[in-house]
């Protein structure tokens, strides 16, 4: 049975080919203004997860970008012209799924591509886009490498660095009472960044990190590492995973460390609404986190892209990302990558604050320096290409295993 039936249903239906919201050069009504836009518009590629261990992910990116292009064409387009998205799969670290639907980009010229939910997904094929100058922005990469990776300069990305959902994810645990922890995480970019900020954050705080244990991604048999939490004494784990999760937690409940017999601790890469997936209070009182403020204000319009969505997470992000490509393209006067990669940090900070592409493209038009905030956060970009705030929420589960926030915490990733 598939993780996520309604997800990956709704991944196929909205990712598999090329999506033109009313192509340029029609008589739409949106922008569409002769027949150079066929040619001229602003092109959007996608590299988001429609199969493998993040593909719960896609639907709501997928809604986020779609969203973006329709909100933008509706508003005029850009530059005269409506913006078009060709979506592709970026499967996981187990294929070459990204690498290839890359190729296929460049070859479709895209001017931007939003990608991949994996760090180490983006990792496969970010220096492909450096070589070919193409923009990269990521809605869910949170690995710390980026910050520093050599062939970054056309990269940008809406979530947050894990040095703060490190920091926050330590401080809820120890806020809990839990002084003697153990780490569980995925050997890719992402686990292994994230497991050593929770460490120092933890450590930090006063606790003790027992032990971090490093696994395979592609695993489906967990009893060695099952064997060292129970062996560890500690009295919770952090469960950094990616679909890994729905085999794992059942082997450590079955070793009577349950939700309910050990603080478990779960991130971004396994947050989900499981419902019936599991039995009934199976993930009760389990917390966790992950990047991203409250959705409420974009959930109605995701759903209306996708009436099937169950989870929101990374929606706003791939909105934000979508609408900063079309809004730097709008202020560079060209919808060229290198344009676009030359204004994002401008159009994100350090003028008149303003929310979505309507309005902000309306003041552009007048003539306006603009800060764009988004449904995300305020996203003021780096020179890195980071966003230098951002928003962690913190998660609990209930007897229905869904889980609902208990609060959400702002916190400055630059000093």
């Amino acid at each position: 049975m598939s993780r996520f039936p309604r997800a990956l249903l709704a991944a196929a239906t909205v990712g598999i080919t090329a999506l033109s919201l009313t192509a340029c050069g029609e008589d739409s009504g949106s922008g569409g203004t002769g027949t150079d836009c066929e040619s001229d518009g602003l092109k959007i590629g996608t590299i988001l997860p429609q199969t493998g261990s993040l593909a719960f992910l896609g639907p709501p990116e997928f809604a986020g970008v779609d969203l973006a292009i329709q909100e933008i064409n509706e508003s005029g387009g850009v530059l005269g012209c409506d913006a078009t998205v060709i979506h592709q799969d970026s499967g996981d670290t187990t294929s070459e799924i990204a690498s290839q639907s890359a190729d296929a980009l460049v070859r479709q010229g895209v001017h931007t591509v939003i990608g991949a939910a994996s760090s180490s997904v983006s990792l496969s094929f970010i220096d492909k886009l450096y070589q070919e100058g193409i923009v990269q922005i990521s809605p869910a990469n949170t690995s710390p490498e980026f910050t520093t990776y050599a062939n970054g300069d056309y990269y940008f990305r809406t979530a947050p660095s894990d040095v703060l959902q490190g920091r926050v994810l330590a401080d809820t645990i120890i806020a809990d009472g839990h002084k003697d922890i153990i780490i569980l995480a995925l050997q890719d970019s992402y686990g292994t960044g994230l497991a050593d900020a929770v460490e120092a954050n933890f450590t930090e705080f006063g606790g003790t990190v027992i032990d971090k244990i490093v696994y395979d991604p592609s695993a489906t048999e967990f009893s060695a590492e099952v064997g060292k939490v129970a062996d560890s004494g500690a009295d919770a784990v952090v469960l950094i995973t990616f679909n890994e999760i729905v085999n794992l937690a059942p082997a450590l409940a079955e070793e009577n460390m349950s939700a309910q017999d050990l603080g478990w601790y779960l991130v971004d890469g396994n947050l989900s609404n499981y419902g019936d997936q599991f039995p009934a209070g199976f993930m009760e009182g389990a917390k966790g986190t992950y990047p991203g403020a409250d959705t409420a204000g974009i959930q109605e319009r995701l759903l209306e892209v996708d009436p099937e969505l169950v989870d929101f997470t990374y929606g706003p992000e791939s909105y934000d990302a979508t609408v900063l490509a079309a809004l730097a393209a709008i202020q560079g006067g060209k919808v060229d990558s290198e344009t676009i990669k030359d204004n994002l940090v401008d159009v994100s900070r350090e003028g008149t604050k303003c929310n979505g592409f309507t309005e902000c493209a309306e003041l552009l038009a007048d003539g306006e320096d603009i800060d764009y905030d988004g449904y995300s956060g305020p996203i003021e970009f780096s020179p890195e290409g980071d966003v230098t705030a951002a928003t962690i929420g913190i998660f609990q589960y209930q007897a229905d295993n869904t889980f609902v926030n208990l609060e959400y915490r702002f916190g400055d990733l630059e000093g």
